[in-house]
């Protein structure tokens, strides 16, 4: 039989590479930027890496869909800051104190950045999570499915409630 010819329907033979799609930002698109740059992707590393048991804890709950079936992260940026915990669906944060927190006007103008960025903000102090797991769980599940919809600010937790708009989604 004579020898293959490539009759110009098809692409040449590339000897086994495959032509790769260039990354967007090579292919001419404006690039958009991210909230995962190198500096908040090692930051909440770093924060993840804290020997805080509170939070550990919780965390146990909280990871693979274990609470609900809802998914939740761990040291989300937004803005400038970072949640301890946030389900994004729900559009929920979940933010874990020890005592440097009492009456902290920071964590005032973070609850309200939060809220501002359509986020309801439930925090707790550390010593509860560990004394009062199963409370907490079931507040944070109730935050989750709509039943608390108002302001709370009570000795165990604080609620900064976010009314969702309609046509919100997951981001």
């Amino acid at each position: 039989m004579g020898a293959f010819r490539n009759s110009g329907s098809s692409p040449p033979q590339s000897g086994g590479e495959v032509a790769r799609a260039k990354p967007e930002t090579e292919r001419g698109t404006p690039s958009q930027p991210s909230r995962r740059s190198p500096e908040k992707i090692a930051r909440a590393r770093e924060l993840r890496q804290g020997d805080n048991q509170a939070e550990a804890t919780l965390w146990n709950e909280l990871k693979a869909k274990r609470l609900g079936a809802y998914k939740f992260v761990r040291q989300m940026p937004i803005g400038p800051y970072f949640a301890d915990f946030a389900c994004r669906s729900q559009k929920l944060i979940v933010e874990l104190d020890g005592s440097q927190h009492a009456e902290s006007s920071y964590d005032r103008r973070r609850d309200e950045f939060m809220r501002a960025e359509g986020f309801s903000v439930l925090r707790y102090w550390n010593f509860d999570v560990l004394k009062n797991k199963r409370s907490v769980c079931e507040t944070i599940l109730a935050a989750l499915e709509g039943r608390l919809a108002e302001d709370v600010a009570a000795s165990d937790l604080t609620f900064v409630f976010a009314a969702r708009k309609t046509g919100d989604s997951a981001l």
